[in-house]
């Protein structure tokens, strides 16, 4: 689907001021999306080696750590969040009540077995998503650092 000019500034818009928001309050202002908590994540690139900011949702709450769906709507291609931390696992994280570095790992066929059924439990569009492609969707643990 192919969006207008003006739909695309509109949408980078809204982004850009709900990260804005988001940063400013540590994730108290539009802290959760979907009934998520929202996690904003900095990686850094992997080409590029600038930082790269993604407005996330968190399903799954580990202790002080958070789990991640490298969904990307269904798509065939791993987003670009993902790539970058699989080569650069440091990453900035912003969350209510916490702001501060991470470390990233994909969460092990094992673990993932265990937590994808919450995963879903918390948004069923996962499920839906993971029917869409042949990729097997990966989830991704951060750790406090």
């Amino acid at each position: 689907m192919q969006h207008s000019a003006a739909r695309v500034r509109l949408i980078r818009f809204v982004t850009r001021l709900h990260e804005t928001l988001f940063r400013v309050s540590g994730g108290r202002v539009l802290g959760n999306a979907a009934g998520m908590p929202v996690v904003m994540l900095t990686t850094t690139g992997r080409k590029s080696g600038r930082k790269h900011t993604s407005m996330l949702t968190s399903p799954v709450k580990l202790g002080d750590g958070v789990v991640l769906v490298a969904s990307y709507g269904g798509s065939d291609h791993h987003p670009d969040w993902f790539l970058n931390l699989r080569a650069n696992p440091v990453v900035d994280v912003v969350m209510r009540g916490y702001a501060g570095p991470m470390r990233a790992r994909v969460a092990t066929r094992e673990e993932k077995s265990a937590l994808w059924p919450q995963v879903v439990a918390a948004y069923s569009d996962y499920a839906v998503y993971q029917e869409r492609t042949t990729r097997d969707i990966p989830l991704v643990v951060l750790e406090r650092a």
